[in-house]
């Protein structure tokens, strides 16, 4: 089974919503860099904006797709994707600053590649594909992304708040990592 059901045409793969994607992916590397070599509290603030640019533009490329009908099975797919790389982009970056971070990194990576894995699996095997994020997945990736920004703009929190803060995110990843298996499991069982 293809990956896509359809070939991708140009105007898919250039549709507003999917260039506002890769807009947001290219800006990773921009606020990553911005932030670790920050020097001063000015420079901090302008990868933090950067951050909150692509916030906005993760907000409005769902808005725009589903309003003019743009939505595409590559939007469906790139987005998803950015939205994991500029959540562990910010992970990255804050565990520069937090060494308390640094285990959420590990954690992001193993759960995020369970799942990837697992829909790769699925759609090889068993050609079926996840519908969409559960609703306790976008309420983990919300959550983180707050969290994330408000670590990236807040510089001079009590380190025991961003301890805090750091695992709550922990619980809640690990939490909605174990509500995915059984879905994945399930849809594993499932005859076609």
């Amino acid at each position: 089974m293809a990956f896509f059901e359809k070939p991708l045409t140009r105007k898919d793969v250039f549709s507003i919503p999917n260039i506002m994607g890769y807009f947001r992916i290219l800006l990773i590397p921009v606020y990553v860099l911005l932030y670790y070599h920050a020097e001063s509290v000015k420079e901090y603030y302008i990868a933090a904006v950067l951050v909150g640019i692509s916030g906005i533009t993760d907000m409005l490329d769902g808005k725009v797709a589903r309003h003019f009908n743009m939505i595409t099975e590559l939007g469906k797919v790139l987005d998803p994707v950015a939205d994991k790389l500029t959540l562990g982009a910010m992970i990255l970056c804050l565990a520069f600053r937090y060494e308390n971070m640094r285990w959420l990194v590990g954690l992001f990576i193993v759960k995020e590649g369970f799942m990837g894995i697992m829909g790769l699996l699925l759609s090889h095997y068993r050609g079926r594909k996840l519908d969409g994020a559960k609703w306790y997945g976008k309420v983990c990736t919300a959550f983180s992304y707050v969290v994330m920004f408000v670590l990236f703009f807040f510089l001079r929190l009590p380190l025991s708040l961003v301890n805090a803060l750091i695992v709550c995110c922990g619980v809640l990843m690990v939490a909605v990592w174990m509500l995915y298996v059984p879905v994945f499991v399930k849809m594993w069982k499932e005859k076609e």
